[in-house]
């Protein structure tokens, strides 16, 4: 170990093509020439994974390598340490914390400054574009291209912006030559001056060029080491970097010492190489070749040449600072002395074939000669998959690195890296399928996902943004929903999750779906005056209930009683949040200055949020530091005049996603990320998924407007170039297998889809270097064609492998089960029935013995339990509504016709109920309501008339309730309920009225499906002497069931107790409207035919325009998919003419009974 006093200055270079050896040179490095004990070890990188990378690497045991810890470190971007540098060498007075033409401060003066300059001449085009900007929407984003746009000049084109300060209107080019701005441009060179103007004295040397310039100056004028400056700098994992920070770097290194550490992909000179298509271009040029030059760029190797443009041209101005002989001697101690640490170690598959050919420069034509004939069943180094989606991609890849950690135990989870174009739009697919498997299945992988954006997944930041909505929101129920569900918000009105469902009642049943007010509603262009429906209404109905329960309306205002007890608490966090919310939409839609936004949106968060947890209290620290930082960047730019809320929403939420790079990265888990610049740390294993034509390389239209798109210089970024060197060092960080998968089918048609051109050159360049040892082609053996659907049949066929069609997933296995296997299922035991059945138990048997079945026995209900949002009023009354509507305003009238029924007054009558309805919100508005008023009540009149005819006929009514009992004989259990509401005529005749609002007769027919559970019912009411007739008013037509002898009723009702044991124990083959089809075909004591069964399945499967009844219940669909499987054991016979016979024989013999 030296003394920390021998760290000498000096530029230091060193090339590898391999990160993990530059990173052990590096931590050998800081234990050969360590730093004085609180010193901070300067490191400069790209990433926050290649920092965590290396910071491993320094915490490992020394026995390992390792400095057993890793502290003492400042690791930076080169960008924020460089602004440090110059202000420590320059002085904090003269450079402040930023430079008021940083990006953040331009963007706002420009926002400022370009208004007023839009009637000059040059700015016409700028004029056209901010044409109907009201919104100043479009001059936002025009001020924070413009600044993008004018920071990159500073970092790339100085040269420029110093011609254009001293009022040169021209271009300069690396080669020297000169060329004036074009007219249409000539707006940027005079805004560039207004905006130094604007910024006052001295603003040239302020900007970011300007104080490169100064720093360089001063540091070669200066004899001595300035103070403030790290004795050493590392500089590790950056795969590019401009022209003026490698200058920077450069000077800086006259007095400290710089390493910085290349991933260099090649050994030879590889900077005078060319792609293939720049090649075909020259070779088209009209004049010749003076020399035979050319052939020396064709020696490269393709892929190098076509995705290395970024490296190539970083590497050859790195030549240009590089003195290998001032530091070569300081590395005989370490790496045998030396700097170029190129990898010899000899490949053994096809994946270290390719990276050889990379590294040693080896052309198309020696690759041939040199490589022999691959055995793809040995070598598994490189393979495509192709899927037909996303959600297939990610399926796949769980098979696959699934049988690839069964085949190398040595492998873990921590070893593998998946990449993506874009991990927010991966990311659902990623947590569906990696997400669903439970820690303690064998299948389990841990995994996490960096590079997340946090504005569509953090809570509190989605409600957050529908809060910045307001001013244009509907205030529809499932928005106000959305809002409870987050728990910053529910904490702040001290709503508890439990209290969600019980206010989600309320608001359905109280009648909201959507609007403020009337006042909100008219501002979004509706009729003045409809009140109806919206959020006042609602809670209106609420108070009045909560005040007055069941009372009569008040002013127009029907109460709404189910707000009662404890649980009426609720509604008054409820109305305190709708009222912030009004107050919050009537601030934000008036424009203000940015002090006064400021002071809004703290307010905002402070109203709305009481965060839960660490994570969300500093989610909300770090929204409260971008309001400050923005009101200094305001200040900073002398920009105080209003702003619209469309701006100040993106502009405060757009900085909560900079910051990190990635989260939890290199956490000893699967890592799932974006394909990033300087992401290149080694893993065994590396997947790259979407690479699909457009995708990859990321499209990034350019600005019409960048005058550097035109005129590239090395050391330019560019997205594509990024992308291209990016997958590059993606093939040449896979230690032992490279794994890319695209959409290579089209989902809808199956038609072929092309892969990314990228991957297209790699699967040509390995077409063309290498060959099968088997006569199959060698990329048809490298590739994997899958399949649609993940449980096709086609997963079954073979062992799982690291090839070939498997999968893990074997609960799909069960969609292949023959359907014999599923019909040879042991039934359940009988159910356990301590007390009898009632009327409805049994009824609701009778009428679906299926999903009685699942209730019952299994406590599976198919209904959806949550109550449904309904955002929209109605215009029209649904059948199921019309039908809910007609019987309450039915049962609502049946007293008063039974006990003040005048024919005359039923209209009447009939009207106020109608309106309460109304008053309650269950009709459609304005007009739509007074129609659908009237189609409720139209059929009503004659209907009651009826029912009253029934109450003259059958006079006296019997005091008390008859029992109805049968009793229990093991297995089967008996019977018990109680009757009432039964009349009697003047000759002692007993009947049962029963006034229903339902249609139980067509013109022609039964509906059958109607009349079961009367059905039942009258059975039972046959129980006791003397026999009972059941009359069902209905609104089309009165249906009388005569009265039958009471052992035949006794025998019925027994029979259906039988059925219901059976019914227990397996899902009875049995549907009731398509058994009655059956029936109504064969007749009474027919037996089956061809067209009974065809009538039954039409009934059950349904056709053309018309529901199947196995369509309208979960529960059949989930017993019998179709009529096939219903009749499959060949007892759907035998229990319709069980369960349905008795009524259908009943009413086929006594059809002049009914009066319709």
């Amino acid at each position: 170990m030296q003394d920390a006093d021998s760290l000498k200055p000096g530029f230091m270079i060193i090339h590898g093509n391999r990160l993990d050896d530059l990173r052990e040179l590096v931590v050998n490095w800081m234990q050969r020439y360590p730093l004085a004990p609180l010193e901070n070890e300067v490191v400069l990188v790209h990433s926050n994974g290649i920092a965590q990378w290396l910071k491993l690497a320094l915490a490992e045991d020394p026995d390992n390598g390792g400095c057993g810890i890793a502290a003492a470190l400042d690791v930076q971007l080169p960008a924020r340490f460089l602004w440090q540098a110059y202000r420590s060498v320059l002085g904090t007075e003269t450079t402040p914390e930023s430079s008021p033409l940083d990006k953040a401060a331009l963007s706002w003066r420009l926002m400022r400054l370009l208004p007023q300059l839009l009637s000059k001449t040059n700015f016409s085009s700028l004029r056209r574009f901010l044409q109907e900007d009201d919104d100043q929407r479009k001059l936002y984003q025009l001020s924070e291209r413009l600044a993008d746009l004018f920071d990159q000049y500073q970092v790339y084109r100085a040269d420029w912006l110093e011609d254009w300060a001293a009022g040169r209107d021209q271009l300069k080019h690396i080669k020297g030559g000169v060329k004036p701005l074009e007219p249409d441009n000539l707006w940027q060179a005079e805004l560039w001056r207004e905006v130094l103007a604007d910024v006052g004295e001295g603003a040239l040397e302020q900007s970011r060029a300007g104080v490169h310039k100064r720093f360089v100056a001063r540091l070669r004028e200066s004899g001595q080491r300035p103070n403030g400056l790290p004795r050493r700098v590392v500089v590790f994992g950056i795969s590019s970097m401009p022209a003026q920070v490698l200058e920077a770097l450069a000077i800086l290194s006259r007095y400290s010492q710089v390493l910085l550490c290349v991933h260099n992909p090649c050994r030879h000179h590889w900077g005078d190489i060319v792609a293939d298509k720049d090649l075909l271009g020259h070779a088209y040029r009209r004049q010749p070749n003076r020399s035979s030059s050319m052939a020396t760029s064709q020696h490269g190797q393709p892929l190098l040449a076509a995705w290395g443009k970024q490296g190539r041209d970083y590497i050859n101005l790195l030549d240009h600072y590089d003195e290998p002989t001032s530091y070569r001697h300081l590395f005989e101690g370490l790496n045998g002395g030396r700097i170029d640490l190129f990898n010899d170690e000899p490949p053994s598959s096809l994946l270290g074939q390719l990276q050889s050919d990379i590294l040693e420069l080896r052309p198309l034509a020696e690759t041939r000669e040199v490589w022999g004939p691959v055995d793809v069943a040995l070598d598994r180094s490189v393979r495509f998959h192709v899927v037909h989606s996303a959600q297939r991609e990610v399926e796949v890849l769980h098979d696959q690195l699934l049988a690839r950690f069964s085949a190398n135990p040595a492998l873990s989870p921590r070893d593998v890296i998946v990449m993506v174009p874009d991990i927010n739009a991966y990311a659902p697919y990623i947590e569906a399928v990696f997400g669903q498997v439970p820690r303690h299945d064998p299948r389990y992988l841990p995994f996490t996902l960096a590079d997340q954006g946090q504005r569509g997944r953090q809570p509190l930041l989605i409600a957050l943004e529908h809060l910045l909505k307001l001013p244009h929101s509907r205030f529809a129920v499932s928005d106000i929903l959305d809002l409870l569900d987050v728990p910053a918000l529910r904490a702040r009105f001290g709503i508890k999750e439990a209290d969600v469902p019980i206010l989600q009642r309320w608001i359905d049943g109280a009648g909201v779906r959507w609007g403020l007010d009337a006042q909100q509603r008219e501002s979004l262009d509706m009729p003045a005056g409809l009140e109806q429906n919206t959020w006042r209404f609602g809670m209106r109905r609420m108070l009045l209930g909560y005040a007055a329960a069941q009372g009569p309306e008040l002013n127009g205002i029907e109460p709404y009683d189910e707000v009662s007890g404890l649980e009426a608490a609720l509604a008054g966090p409820l109305l305190t949040l709708l009222d912030h919310l009004e107050i919050a939409r009537d601030d934000l839609q008036q424009p203000a200055t940015p002090i006064l936004w400021v002071e809004r949106l703290q307010s905002l968060l402070k109203v709305f949020f009481r965060p839960v947890g660490d994570a969300e209290e500093l989610l909300v620290n770090q929204l409260l530091k971008l309001l400050d930082d923005w009101l200094r960047t305001c200040e900073s730019a002398q920009f105080d005049e209003p702003l619209p809320l469309s701006v100040m929403h993106e502009t405060w939420l757009s900085g909560i996603e900079e910051g990190g790079l990635s989260q939890r990265f290199l956490a000893g888990a699967v890592n799932f990320c974006t394909l990033m610049p300087m992401r290149a740390i080694p893993f065994k294993v590396v997947c790259l998924l979407g690479m699909n034509d457009g995708d990859y390389p990321r499209q990034q239209s350019p600005v019409d407007f960048d005058l550097m798109r035109n005129d590239y210089r090395p050391g330019d970024r560019s997205r594509r170039e990024d992308d291209r060197y990016l997958l590059l060092e993606a093939l040449l960080s896979a230690r032992e297998q490279l794994y890319v998968s695209w959409v290579g089918r089209n989902i809808r048609d199956n038609s072929e889809c092309v892969p990314s051109v990228l991957i297209g050159q790699l699967r040509d360049h390995l077409a063309s270097g290498w060959r099968s040892a088997t006569p199959e082609a060698l990329l048809h053996a490298l590739t994997q064609e899958h399949p649609l659907q993940p449980f096709s049949a086609a997963y079954f066929a073979d062992q799982p492998g690291p090839d070939g069609l498997f999968t893990y997933s074997h609960e799909w296995r069960e969609v292949h089960d023959s359907q014999a296997e599923n019909l040879s299922v042991d039934l359940l035991p009988g159910l356990a029935q301590d007390t009898p059945l009632t009327l409805r138990q049994l009824a609701g048997f009778v009428r679906d013995p299926v999903e009685a079945f699942f209730q019952q026995r299994l406590k599976v209900n198919f209904d959806n339990d949550e109550l449904t949002s309904r955002d929209d009023e109605t215009f029209q009354l649904d059948g199921l509504e019309n039908w809910q509507h007609q019987d309450r305003l039915s049962q609502a009238l049946k007293r008063w016709v039974e006990e003040d029924y005048r024919s005359e007054d039923a209209m009447a009558e009939l009207d106020l109920h109608v309106q309460r309805l109304q008053r309650e919100g269950k009709l459609p508005l304005s007009g739509f309501g007074t129609l659908s008023a009237s189609a409720l009540a139209e059929p009503l009149p004659d209907m009651l008339e009826r029912y009253h005819a029934q109450l003259q006929a059958w006079p006296e009514i019997e005091e008390g309730q008859t029992a109805a009992t049968i009793a229990a004989h093991e297995p089967t259990p008996g019977l018990s309920d109680w009757l009432g509401g039964i009349r009697r005529n003047a000759q002692g005749e007993r009947a049962y009225l029963q006034l229903d609002s339902k249609k139980l007769c067509n013109d022609d027919s039964w509906r059958w499906h109607n009349l079961v559970r009367p059905w039942v019912r009258h059975l039972a009411l046959q129980l006791s002497e003397p026999g009972c007739t059941t009359i069902l008013v209905s609104l089309n037509g009165d249906v009388v069931f005569r009265p039958m002898p009471m052992q035949q009723a006794q025998e019925q009702l027994q029979s259906l107790l039988d059925a219901w044991v059976a019914g227990m124990r397996e899902p009875l083959p049995v549907a009731c409207k398509s058994a009655f089809a059956w029936l109504e075909e064969v007749g009474e004591g027919g037996e089956d035919n061809d067209a009974a069964s065809e009538k039954a399945r039409e009934t059950f499967d349904g056709g053309y325009m018309r529901t199947g009844e196995a369509d309208s219940s979960f529960a059949l669909r989930r017993a019998y998919a179709d009529f096939d499987q219903l009749c499959a054991s060949g007892h759907f016979a035998s229990w319709a003419t069980r369960l349905y016979g008795g009524l259908f024989n009943h009413l086929s013999s006594s059809r002049a009974g009914s009066d319709q």
